[in-house]
């Protein structure tokens, strides 16, 4: 298998994550093709015409997208306990991996706001809106931080790359100071293996 990704791209590390935990990262050929979201790059858009990573071309040359579709293709290759549960206990999780994948497609969206934009392009508007929804996602996953606890699943693990991805590039938004629950869980989920190989320059 590849896995076409962005070296600091938030759910290439969710990916990246969930492939060394259930011990697939071996079998993956990492192909980091970074660049701006503005520049166009004909080889990610041969296998996905959306033109975002991560992509994984699988053994048998079908190419999967996004991060969930990947995941859940990975998560059914290995012989261990599932990360994405069967029955009752995997809609608990969808929801808690879903609501941290919508903060980060809000924070990148602010995040490009400032990148591509000129200061006179930019919108104080749409930014606050963006960072709306990051605030409201933090005290939301607070709430339910007790559910990031017990056996490792999909949901923690995209949690904690979104809390990663906020300390990567939003780091003066000080998140730890009202959510001190999240603060505890990411400190410790940060300092397995899989998140300090895979944390970005």
């Amino acid at each position: 298998m590849q896995l076409f990704y962005a070296a600091a791209s938030p759910f290439a590390r969710k990916v990246r994550v969930l492939a060394a935990e259930t011990g697939l990262l071996e079998r993956i050929e990492l192909v980091d093709t970074s660049v701006l979201p503005t520049t166009l790059n004909e080889r990610v858009n041969a296998l996905n015409p959306l033109g975002k990573l991560p992509v994984l071309l699988t053994d048998g040359g079908e190419a999967l997208y996004d991060s969930r579709v990947i995941c859940e293709y990975l998560d059914s290759l290995h012989d261990g306990a599932r990360l994405l549960p069967d029955g009752d206990a995997r809609w608990p999780v969808l929801r808690l991996a879903a609501l941290a994948d919508g903060l980060l497609d809000a924070a990148l969206l602010a995040r490009y706001e400032k990148l591509v934009r000129t200061p006179e392009q930019q919108s104080s508007v749409w930014l606050e809106g963006q960072l709306g929804k990051v605030w409201r996602s933090l005290a939301e996953l607070e709430r339910q931080v007790g559910e990031l606890s017990g056996p490792l699943d999909l949901a923690q693990i995209a949690v904690a790359c979104a809390l990663g991805y906020l300390d990567f590039r939003f780091a003066d938004l000080d998140w730890r100071a009202e959510h001190p629950g999240l603060s505890n869980f990411y400190r410790a989920f940060a300092q397995r293996p899989s998140m300090q190989a895979s944390a970005p320059a």
